[in-house]
């Protein structure tokens, strides 16, 4: 009777860990505490099924009493050993494994280079600058799928809207997703049927649809749920970051990073490789981080990387330091924002003192695929800062400011952002000075927006990279008689175009540079000093 109780003990326990795992799916590596969670819970209910029944009270004549005898058996002191040796190694792996002890190891996970940010930063074209933000995003795919009459009823948009750079273009990736589970069960034969695309530089929004369903997804249950079919694959690995991407043909895969951790039992994660998985056929493929294709964008999610940083900035001398001195210490401001560069995306966030969080004393761009850093040491306002200034400038409109990208324009660190209405849409753009957030410039396209931004910057004596190549071009001189002149107005400046003698090359006179032009009337000999331009030539003085 005794033997049969302790093998139903522990095949209950079994069947117990069995449901638990196929449930919660966590990988079977030292290195995970829900891991060692299961291991501890194991023996703890062999213990209690084994012990709680052999325990009878003075007051029970039905059996005898047997607590003072229980303690002595061989099965109850492998099971406290058992339970106490576990216990032990856990608590110890997770001290072990903390920035407490181990602050220097913290800091050097990830290695920051200190970048140029005029040569490392190109001037980049209008189309490359991703316009909108996540929720702009969200707006546009729901406003897709309602169109959709044959899919709405049975699908809905998931959340993910991935952030990628597809085709030299920055967009944002989500499939849909089954609208429930019964719709699930009528819909599972052929998968999920299409993906939505949106174009974050020009707002254009599509959904691809597939000559063959997406059988796994997050969305899926049983056998064909993404983790679960990982977990069965992969039964050791550690997933940290589920991305939706596509390659170069447009085929939908799941970038699924794995957990590395270098410091302890629980401490110091990494990624340690990619498994890339194909969503239509669950094909999987392993790759190390120096093999994974360039058409990957995100190995290393921006939240991994943040908090890196933040690792580096902050405990450069120590823990103690970081939590009662506070000397040296800097870390990442509220928000990131992402960067299309050379095929790939990177994080960009402000960093500033921990002591102070009025100003910037730089910033950090993050390579999502490789985790290469480059920190720009330029001083200037943290993005709040800027985003009220932005607003302020709108005010009356009440449009509210997007978290700011980070611009090269002419060279000069600018923050870019979207200005929304109430209801999400994009109306407006805005540019910000970083180093000075007083200049603020707005319009109704990114275009106009620059021309006010170029002019407030000349305006407020700082010399841009377009003004320096400007006093480096050659001028030249001519006189001639007016035959004909025209006024215009461009970005609220007059402008005067001028014709001479029988030539047909123009002349624009910007009359805020050179006011006496509005002295000369058609007949009037006048000499000009010029450079030259693609479709006219630039007045920059008039010979009296």
């Amino acid at each position: 009777m005794k033997r049969r109780n302790q093998v139903l003990a522990i095949i209950i326990a079994l069947i117990l860990a069995g449901l638990y795992y196929y449930i919660t799916l966590p990988a079977i590596n030292i290195h995970n505490a829900n891991c060692w969670k299961i291991i501890i819970a194991i023996p703890v209910i062999i213990f209690l099924i084994y012990v709680i029944p052999r325990i009878s009270f003075s007051g029970d004549k039905k059996r005898p009493i047997e607590s003072n005898q229980i303690h002595k058996t061989l099965a109850f002191k492998i099971l406290v050993t058992a339970i106490v040796v576990l216990g032990v190694i856990y608590g110890a792996g997770s001290l072990l494994s903390s920035p407490i002890i181990n602050a220097s190891k913290y800091q050097k996970l990830l290695t920051v280079e200190t970048g140029e940010f005029s040569e490392d930063i190109a001037q980049i074209s209008y189309d490359q600058i991703p316009l909108l933000d996540r929720s702009s995003a969200e707006i546009l795919g729901e406003r897709k799928m309602g169109s959709l009459v044959d899919l709405a009823s049975q699908f809905e948009v998931a959340d993910l809207y991935t952030q990628s750079n597809y085709n030299d273009t920055p967009v944002r990736i989500t499939p849909l997703k089954y609208a429930s589970l019964i719709k699930w069960f009528t819909n599972r034969k052929d998968g999920i049927p299409a993906y939505i695309i949106i174009d974050m530089a020009t707002q254009e929004t599509n959904l691809v649809r597939l000559e063959e369903g997406m059988m796994y997804t997050p969305y899926d249950h049983f056998g064909r749920y993404l983790y679960r079919h990982l977990r069965f694959k992969y039964p050791t690995y550690m997933f940290d970051n589920f991305s939706f991407e596509l390659d170069e043909e447009g085929t939908p895969y799941w970038i699924c990073s794995t957990k590395k951790f270098n410091i302890g039992l629980f401490g110091g994660q990494t990624i340690g490789n990619v498994v890339i998985c194909n969503a239509i056929t669950g094909e999987c493929q392993e790759y190390a981080i120096d093999e994974v294709p360039s058409w990957v964008d995100q190995v290393y999610s921006a939240s991994l990387l943040v908090n890196l940083y933040d690792y580096y900035g902050t405990l450069k001398h120590g823990y103690i330091n970081s939590l009662l001195s506070q000397r040296d210490c800097l870390a990442t401001t509220n928000g990131y924002n992402y960067l299309a560069i050379d095929d790939d995306v990177w994080v960009y966030t402000g960093v500033t003192s921990i002591t102070s969080d009025q100003s910037n004393v730089g910033f950090v761009l993050m390579n999502q695929r490789t985790m290469e850093t480059k920190y720009y040491e330029i001083e200037g306002a943290i993005e709040d800062s800027a985003m009220s200034s932005a607003e302020g400038k709108v005010q009356n409109l009440g449009y509210t400011a997007t978290f700011p990208l980070l611009l090269n324009i002419d060279s000069e660190p600018t923050y870019f952002m979207a200005l929304k209405d109430a209801s999400g849409l994009v109306k407006k753009y805005a540019m910000v000075n970083v180093q000075n957030y007083q200049i603020v410039a707005t319009g109704d396209s990114v275009s106009e927006c620059e021309a006010t931004y170029v002019t407030l910057m000349a305006d407020n004596g700082i010399e841009t990279e377009s003004d320096e190549e400007e006093s480096a071009s050659e001028t030249f001189t001519v006189t001639g008689t007016i035959r004909k002149i025209a006024e215009s107005v461009i970005d609220g400046n007059s402008h005067y175009y001028l014709l001479l003698d029988d030539s047909d090359i123009i002349y624009d006179v910007d009359v805020s540079d050179n006011l006496t032009i509005i002295l000369y009337n058609t007949g009037d000999s006048i000499t000009l000093e010029y450079t030259q331009g693609t479709d006219c030539c630039t007045v920059t003085g008039i010979v009296e």
